[in-house]
Order: structure tokens, then C-alpha cells, then sequence
């Protein structure tokens, strides 16, 4: 070969490697920044999502509901759907869009409630997990924004082992927010679009805040019922709370909504990261699938 030639071949084969590796730090770089929601990505690039939260996703489960005279009835959701994104930017992970079929019977007497029939939750869930699995969420990670779930949630999670699932399920629960360093607190009760989750939503959507509203209604403990401790009746909230306005908003601050939701934030990303490198749940999840086909088998 003439050095011409040569000199031409080796101009051809730098050009296609630039180009290579070109391409490779531009595939690398749309992959760190595909979009966290489920709703925003495109086909292909679900697919490399998926890939790259390591076929973990998040299902931040909100609410429709009377949240006081001053907050959005979907507070629950948009602040549990505001934290999960923000915790899979940090810890990529793939965010269903928002869902709020979940439990408010005890508010049905307050207007924007869409309250579910319990088999209809629990149904509509299992098939949403499921399609989430279908689509490649191996682990789901159901995020409560409600304090209505927590007894629902874990009920959903050991449901799943009624039947086979290629799938596991994870419920983080609501945040602990009361960590070193959180501003002081000022209400005592703060149970339901009080302080804090008023401070909460003058973090993600302070547009939808109304504190001049804060005192129209009040949210003080009416207790109506006197039970010895431990006895319980599903009509203890209304009982309390009618108005579904729990503790005293008027001192919130955006301060106070910024420190919770950072916390929030990074246990959310923190339970990710728990997940994603979790490799015993689905063995120990196939393993009891097996052995309560035959039960008779299992050594005692």
C-alpha cells in the first residue's frame, strides 16, 4: 500500500472511532437524562429506562380529598408524586403517572371526594401492578402520600403472595420527617392539611395555597368518642375531624415545607437504592411460591 493509501485508510478508521465514541458519549448522555416519568418517555426510550433503573419504579399513591378550607383537594397526590420525582432524579427510577384510586370512605361527606369501593382499589392496584410488570417493573416501590393507606398498603402487600407474581411489591410508608435540624413546629395537632403539610404544598405548588382561607374553618379536636385505648370504629376521624381539617395552618412556612420535602426526598431515593440492589425478595418470593403449591412438602 502507498502511503497515500495508507495515509487515507488510517484518516478513515480515526474518523469512524471519533464518530464511535462520538455516538457513545451522546447515547450515554440522553440515558443519564431520560425523563423520570413514565408518562413523558417515548417507546424506545422506555425501554432504556427500564434498563436503567434496573427494572425498579415508583407508584406515588395520593388522594382525592377536602384538605381544610385553604389546600387542594389532590394534596396528597401532588405531594407525594412531587417528592417521588424529585427522589428518582437522584436514584433513577421510572414514576407511574398519578394515581389516586385509594382509601377516603371517612371523607365522603366532604365535596371532590371520589371515594372507591374497596374491591374496586384493590382491584384496580393489582392490575396496575401487574401491567407495570408486564412492562418490565420487577420492583415496585408503591410510595403512600395518604394516611388513609397504611392499613390498605401492607393488606396489598401480603396479598401478593396469594398468587404467583413475577413481580415483588415494596410499600415505603409516609415520610419520618421529624429528623435533626427540622424548624420548630408550632401546632399540636397538625393531623390532617395542618402545619407541616400546609408548609409542604408552599414547596411543591405554593400557587394552590390559600392562607388567607387558614381560619375559616376549624380544625380543632372535637372528640366525640371516649373508648379505653386500643378499641377502634371506622367512624373515629368524623368523630374528630368533620370538617377534614386537623391542627392549625396559619403559622406554616415555606421553610419548614422545603426541609420536610427534602427529607422526604432522600428517603425516598434511599429505599430506591435498597431496592435496586435487593437480590433476595424475588428469590424468597419464587422459593415460598413453590413450596405453597405443595405444602405437604415442606420440611417441619
Amino acid at each position: 500500500m502507498s502511503n497515500r493509501g495508507f495515509s487515507l485508510c488510517f484518516f478513515r478508521r480515526t474518523l469512524l472511532a471519533i464518530a464511535s465514541t462520538f455516538l457513545g458519549v451522546a447515547a450515554g448522555f440522553a440515558q443519564s437524562h431520560l425523563p423520570v416519568k413514565w408518562e413523558e418517555l417515548t417507546g424506545p426510550d422506555f425501554i432504556i429506562a427500564i434498563h436503567q433503573a434496573q427494572n425498579t419504579c415508583l407508584l406515588p399513591m395520593g388522594i382525592l380529598e377536602k384538605h381544610g378550607p385553604h389546600l387542594p383537594i389532590g394534596t396528597d397526590l401532588i405531594n407525594v408524586r412531587y417528592a417521588a420525582i424529585h427522589a428518582a432524579e437522584q436514584e433513577y427510577a421510572v414514576v407511574f403517572p398519578p394515581y389516586y384510586f385509594s382509601q377516603i370512605f371517612e371523607a365522603r361527606h366532604q365535596p371532590g371526594t371520589v371515594a372507591y369501593s374497596a374491591h374496586m382499589q384493590m382491584d384496580l392496584l393489582q392490575e396496575t401492578t401487574n401491567e407495570m410488570a408486564r412492562n418490565g417493573c420487577k420492583k415496585i416501590i408503591i410510595v403512600n402520600g395518604h394516611g388513609g393507606n397504611e392499613s390498605f398498603l401492607p393488606y396489598f402487600a401480603q396479598s401478593q403472595l396469594a398468587n404467583y407474581h413475577d413481580y415483588a411489591v415494596y410499600i415505603f410508608p409516609l415520610p419520618r420527617l421529624r429528623v435533626p435540624g427540622r424548624p420548630p413546629m408550632h401546632d399540636t395537632i397538625d393531623a390532617h392539611a395542618g402545619e407541616s403539610e400546609t408548609a409542604h404544598v408552599m414547596a411543591s405548588r405554593p400557587d394552590l395555597v390559600h392562607m388567607d382561607r387558614v381560619k375559616q374553618e376549624s380544625g380543632a379536636d372535637q372528640n366525640r368518642l371516649h373508648f379505653p385505648d386500643g378499641l377502634y370504629t371506622g367512624i373515629w376521624w368524623y368523630a374528630k375531624f368533620p370538617n377534614h381539617y386537623a391542627g392549625d395552618a396559619s403559622r406554616a412556612t415555606k421553610a419548614l415545607g422545603e426541609f420536610d420535602m427534602k427529607t422526604w426526598i432522600r428517603e425516598i431515593a434511599d429505599a430506591t437504592r435498597a431496592v435496586k440492589t435487593d437480590q433476595e425478595t424475588l428469590r424468597l418470593q419464587k422459593e415460598f411460591y413453590e413450596k405453597a403449591a405443595h405444602p405437604l412438602d415442606t420440611k417441619q
